[in-house]
């Protein structure tokens, strides 16, 4: 196939036309011209854009990367040539699908091409899948590392080993996998469906074996209790003969009882016609007994009455008429008159010892400065400051003796006490004094109450018992409530027994003895329990019975669950020799396979080693393609082979370019040659030697190579 030429309303193309000629088409541009853009634009226009796609994180699906940047509707030509016809594609949107409708006709004449559609247009052009297309004759730098794809490893190995890309083993094997999965997968197919349902067979008959055993040992059991209970009523016949058998005794023992009543009766009412009535006798006792609750409370409360306070004790310095808060204030008064009165005259006898001293002085000061005056002037003067102090010390003497004997007066009133405290004493102690007359009249008042209340209970008891005892009274009264209590009991005594001896009567019948021999021994009660129980036991037995019964008719006959388990039997090792079966065949064809697959890698590693040697100047001789795809190399120099990403980008870069263009020779012979800056990274010398290799393969198909470079198009 070849490209004529291609025109775009796609990304940033804007009715953008790429016209190409056949071999091999160098097309230089700065980034962001496009190139991206028409590689997209070829690959989508050949097999259509997927629609579906959804962004996921950041991979943008093509349909929302691609929109055209204007708005307009996103559509694409491409003109080409293959088999020798000139066609023309066209794809545009249709409705909000971009790229929905597709035609496909001649150039010349516009007559549809009706092979080609939608789906199979890349298939029918280029003889690929569009993910071979792309890793195979689409070459990116960030794409040249060949990825492991299941498509591509399926039409090299199938073309390599076959000749045939129809991948025939790979269909056989998915077969066999399908079939094998219908036979057992995990816990599904048909194999684990027959072994649940032969399971579910077993587990019936065990239920069926169970239901049989469980109905035999219920009918056992129903035998069992069938003859215990007949042997209980033969005994329950027993005990009612030996009951009527006695009830002649009864009736006399019931007409003796019913004659003793009687008489007790009798003298139990010739007792109680001499006393008071029992409404009299109650009430008596009613008030005694109310009367004697009020005596204990008495009592209780006389324990509870207040005692006679104790008189505080009258200190000697109190034991004064008037009052003596009143006093200790006047005496108090009369220590602050006594201290200004001793603080004044101190003032007075300090101020003429004080003149008396200056006096003395201004004598001896005029000695030095007036010598000439009369010594006897001196000696006068001198004697009056003496008679001065003099007085003044006999005069202080005298107030202080006065001062001290009224104070210790004072202080003999208060003993022990400072003045501060002679009031707050004296009210402290008159406080006393006054709680006592408090508490003595409180006393004495509660104490006549509680006399004056006793002698009106003691006027009531009186009253009541006429002298006698309360609790004599007391004795007597209950015992004639005792004696009308009697009575009372005798008429109900009688009464009773009147009754026995009538149900007795009426109760005597006659009985046959029974009919077997009784060997229990067991009472009439015990007899009934047991009866109770077992017919009771008999019933659950015949509902389980049921039970059982209904059970094993759903369940089914045993002869239709042996016919069902023996076919169950023979299709389980039917499925299991199909199974076994069919893990052989994909032994077989995995072993066919890796056969096929040791005959690929050295083919293409053949044709790679060849290109590599020819980009590196015959630097590596040695290469090897292992099963993923993975290439690893060595130089003359070098022993061992070592991965590709051991070496320079350069070189990993020229390296895989080598093992692509080996992959596109095989799978792509028909399709053109996309490289998008793949020879970026290539230095001068090997960028001319790899240019050469694509005018070698353009000889055979069309190449185009995009670049951002101009040393391409210098070589």
């Amino acid at each position: 196939m070849k490209i004529y030429s291609m025109t775009a309303t796609f990304g940033k193309l804007e009715h953008a036309t790429l016209k190409l000629q056949p071999g091999l088409n160098i097309i230089q541009a700065p980034n962001e011209w496009g190139k991206s853009t028409w590689c997209a634009f070829l690959t989508n226009m050949l097999y259509g854009i997927d629609t579906k796609a959804r962004a996921k994180g950041n991979d943008v699906p093509d349909k929302e990367r691609y929109a055209p940047w204007s708005g307009a509707a996103m559509s694409g030509r491409i003109d080409l040539c293959w088999n020798g016809r000139d066609i023309t594609i066209e794809r545009r949107t249709k409705g909000r699908i971009p790229f929905g409708e597709f035609r496909a006709y001649e150039t010349a004449t516009g007559i549809d091409v009706p092979e080609l559609n939608a789906t199979n247009c890349g298939q029918l052009l280029l003889g690929v899948e569009r993910n071979v297309f792309t890793r195979a004759g689409f070459l990116r730098l960030a794409d040249l590392p060949v990825t492991q794809d299941d498509a591509l490893r399926r039409r090299l190995n199938s073309l390599v080993t076959t000749g045939d890309e129809s991948g025939a083993g790979d269909q056989l094997g998915k077969q066999l996998k399908e079939l094998k999965n219908k036979c057992r997968h995990n816990q599904t197919g048909l194999l684990p469906q027959a072994e649940r349902e032969r399971d579910q067979v077993l587990h019936q008959q065990d239920a069926l074996y169970e239901l049989q055993k469980r109905s035999a040992a219920i009918q056992i059991r129903q035998q069992e209790l069938t003859e215990h209970i007949a042997a209980l009523e033969n005994h329950k016949d027993a005990l009612l003969y030996e009951a009527s058998l006695s009830d002649a005794q009864q009736v006399a023992q019931a007409q003796a009882d019913m004659e003793q009543a009687q008489k007790l009766l009798d003298a139990q009412s010739a007792a109680c016609d001499t006393l008071p009535s029992r409404e009299e006798i109650q009430q008596k006792l009613s008030a005694g007994t109310c009367l004697q609750d009020q005596w204990l409370a008495l009592q209780m409360e006389s324990g509870a009455l207040p005692a006679m306070p104790q008189m505080p004790v009258i200190p000697p310095h109190y034991q004064i008429s008037g009052d003596i808060v009143e006093t200790a204030q006047q005496d108090l008064d009369r220590y602050y008159a006594l201290e200004a009165r001793r603080k004044s005259q101190n003032r007075l006898i300090y101020t003429l010892i004080i003149l008396a001293a200056v006096l003395c002085a201004g004598l001896v000061v005029s000695s030095f400065v007036l010598p000439e005056l009369d010594p006897m002037v001196y000696v006068i003067g001198g004697a009056v400051a003496a008679g001065l102090c003099l007085g003044c010390l006999i005069f202080a003497i005298a107030r202080t003796r006065a001062f001290r004997t009224e104070m210790n007066r004072l202080y003999d009133r208060h003993p022990g006490l400072s003045p501060d405290k002679w009031v707050s004493d004296a009210e402290e102690f008159s406080h006393q004094l006054t709680a006592y007359q408090q508490q003595l009249e409180a006393c004495q008042t509660a104490t006549s109450e509680f006399n004056q209340r006793r002698e009106a209970l003691d006027e009531q008891i009186s009253t009541l018992t006429g002298g006698t005892p309360l609790a004599d009274c007391q004795k007597q009264w209950r015992q004639a409530l005792e004696s009308w209590d009697a009575l009372g009991n005798a008429r109900r005594d009688l009464q009773r027994t009147q009754s026995h001896l009538a149900t007795v009567q009426s109760m005597v019948k006659t009985v046959q003895p029974p009919k077997q021999e009784d060997t229990l021994t067991i009472t009439e009660s015990q007899t009934d329990a047991q009866l109770a129980n077992a017919r009771f036991e008999q019933r659950q037995l015949q509902l389980e019975l049921g039970q059982c019964q209904g059970k094993a008719d759903a369940i089914g006959k045993e002869a239709m669950l042996r016919a069902r388990l023996d076919t169950l039997n023979r299709r389980i090792t039917r499925l299991e020799d199909t199974y076994y079966a069919l893990e052989m065949a994909q032994e077989a064809l995995r072993e066919a396979t890796t056969t096929l697959q040791r005959r690929f890698a050295p083919r293409i590693s053949k044709r790679t080693q060849e290109l590599f040697s020819k980009l590196t100047d015959g630097r590596y001789q040695r290469i090897t393609l292992s099963e993923d795809l993975s290439l690893n190399a060595c130089t003359e120099e070098e022993d061992t082979l070592r991965p590709a990403q051991a070496r320079s980008d350069g070189t990993v870069d020229q390296l895989y370019l080598a093992l692509r263009l080996a992959v596109a020779e095989e799978l792509t012979p028909e399709a053109p040659l996309v490289l998008d800056d793949a020879l970026v990274r290539f230095d001068d010398q090997r960028l001319k030697t790899a240019l050469d290799i694509l005018k070698e393969a353009s000889d055979h198909k069309q190449v185009i190579l995009f670049t951002c470079q101009g040393r391409e198009s210098n070589l």
